[in-house]
């Protein structure tokens, strides 16, 4: 196991820096605060941190519209807080990984500034400039997720700037070899400082269709939501020419060119695209281009053995090279406790853990949302405390990602439950107070020390870390599958239900692994679930 590369099977723990501890007393999370928590992180069995963006940013988008890559956002802290971060997480063995967004900027970015006042000037073409058609309308038809056209009108150059995301946040040209050149320097910069590696947002949208050509139009009963909902306008296309060009694979080899030359580091690219399984596998295939690759295939709504083992087994055909990155939750997404559970919004502490216990079972690295080993769900945010323009331009079909954003509660009995003196940027939830750190840390049968006791006994698993997987077809509500390594085979089921279940399956005197919250039994000729229960064996 050793002689493995760190992150195959590696857990990843996504901090959202906003939302997990201030220490300055103004109601936002910081680098300082991160550094407080590591002895935390350290117990819960992690082996890397993601960093969500803290870098100099107007925060219109939290961040994800960045104004200087190079320098970190007063609000979070100093260049020299995070060289303290590396060092103390170095120190307890947790690597660092970072959000690098690499295919748009801020509008405050010194180059859109320049490159947006005249159309020969030296950044003219850094960025996705177009003439109005003869009407005046929008060069073509591309829509933006956050909602209407991805086109904004410059006076200063009378054309139109591309911007998938917000209007303040401007596509760079790709096509342009000296935007290729100054995005990997900035890149290189985090390198030279120590992060072990970067989630790369968004990152195939870095090219776009060099001819402008029209999305076609995508039929009512094919649309759906993966990081969007389906009411907005921009499930009603496919989008073949405004992301995921087929010169973007030559960019993942120029990025994994320049983690080579910096032995043990990682890229984790999040990618949704018309097929993302598919994108997964050529992001990621033939070693030349990223390390691991994830989507939102497993973010969404849809619960079932079926779709899940549909899912991976997807992936698996098609990855033959690569290796998988899995998640459930993230900054994003409604909190899978809530948007699996069975009426889609009561926490069901069992299923929780099992849940935890099914991700930690994929094939593939592990990215889990802070949060998610207390079990928590999906916050209730008034819309007078809404921050998140996607919620707030969406609302009330989409609420936005405010829910799953609100501030970590550590101590039921401080103010904010302990996540900061000031009135917080999100209101800490209600039903979170009671699911705090130091509450969970109390009780012997809690989510939280289900998840502790879970990942400790996996890193003694190597089936789960790098074996091989094959499902097994059974019926709902339950999912099975084997893991195998070096001539060795573990069971793994789950009851993805509230109701017992039964799996018949023959074992040849299996040798059941002891977890403490093994939760299911073998009869000799059928796997007795109890609601939401695992059972893992030798076979």
């Amino acid at each position: 196991m050793a002689q493995q590369q760190w992150w195959k099977g590696a857990v990843i723990y996504q901090i959202y820096p906003r939302s997990f501890q201030d220490t300055n007393g103004d109601g936002i999370g910081d680098l300082p605060g991160i550094i407080n928590r590591l002895d935390y992180i350290k117990s819960l069995g992690v082996d890397a941190i993601w960093i969500s963006p803290f870098f100099k940013s107007p925060m219109k988008d939290f961040g994800y519209d960045i104004s200087d890559y190079r320098d970190i956002d007063p609000m979070f802290g100093t260049l020299d807080d995070f060289d303290t971060l590396i060092e103390q997480a170095h120190q307890r063995d947790i690597k660092i990984i970072i959000d690098q967004v690499l295919s748009h900027t801020s509008n405050q970015h010194q180059w859109f500034i320049e490159s947006r006042e005249s159309c020969d000037n030296d950044k003219a073409d850094w960025y996705v400039w177009a003439d109005a058609k003869p009407d005046g309308s929008a060069p073509n038809n591309w829509l933006s997720i956050f909602g209407g056209t991805a086109w904004q009108w410059e006076p200063r150059r009378c054309q139109y700037y591309l911007h998938n995301f917000l209007t303040e946040q401007p596509d760079l040209n790709f096509h342009n070899p000296d935007v290729r050149k100054a995005v990997l320097d900035n890149v290189e910069f985090w390198l030279k400082r120590g992060v072990d590696g970067f989630r790369l947002d968004a990152i195939n949208f870095c090219y776009h269709d060099a001819q402008l050509r029209d999305n076609p139009a995508k039929p009512k009963e094919l649309r759906q939501g993966r990081g969007f909902s389906e009411d907005n306008p921009y499930a009603f296309q496919y989008h073949y020419y405004n992301n995921t060009q087929p010169e973007n694979l030559a960019f993942m080899q120029e990025i994994r060119a320049l983690l080579d030359l910096y032995p043990g580091t990682v890229s984790l690219g999040e990618i949704s695209s018309e097929d993302s399984l598919q994108t997964m596998a050529e992001y990621t295939a033939d070693g030349n281009k990223l390390h691991m690759g994830y989507s939102f295939e497993l973010l969404t709504k849809d619960y079932s053995a079926q779709y899940i083992r549909q899912t991976v087994s997807t992936l698996e055909s098609v990855m033959t090279e690569g290796w998988p990155c899995w998640a459930f939750s993230n900054h994003d997404v409604e909190r899978v406790a809530s948007r699996w559970s069975k009426d889609g919004k009561t926490v069901n502490d069992q299923q929780a853990k099992m849940l935890t216990a099914l991700l930690g079972s994929l094939r593939g690295s592990v990215c889990m949302y802070q949060g998610e080993e207390l079990g928590l769900g999906e916050a209730s945010v008034a819309f007078e405390d809404l921050q998140d323009p996607y919620g707030i331009t969406f609302w009330p079909n989409f609420k936005g990602r405010d829910g799953c954003r609100t501030p970590m509660p550590w101590e039921p009995k401080q103010d904010n439950s302990g996540f900061s003196s000031a009135k917080p940027w999100l209101p800490v939830s209600n039903e979170h107070v009671s699911r705090s750190v130091h509450s969970q840390a109390q009780q012997d049968n809690s989510v939280l020390k289900f998840y502790q006791e879970f990942m400790a006994w996996r890193k003694q698993i190597p089936e789960l870390i790098y074996g091989d997987i094959e499902f097994i077809e059974t019926a709902e509500p339950t999912l099975a599958f084997y893991r195998k390594h070096n001539g060795k085979t573990l069971l793994c089921a789950f009851n993805l239900a509230q109701t017992p279940a039964t799996l018949t399956i023959s074992l040849d005197q299996p040798d059941e692994c002891q977890l403490r919250h093994h939760t299911a039994s073998y009869d000799g000729t059928k796997i007795n679930m109890p609601s939401y229960a695992c059972y893992f064996a030798y076979l």
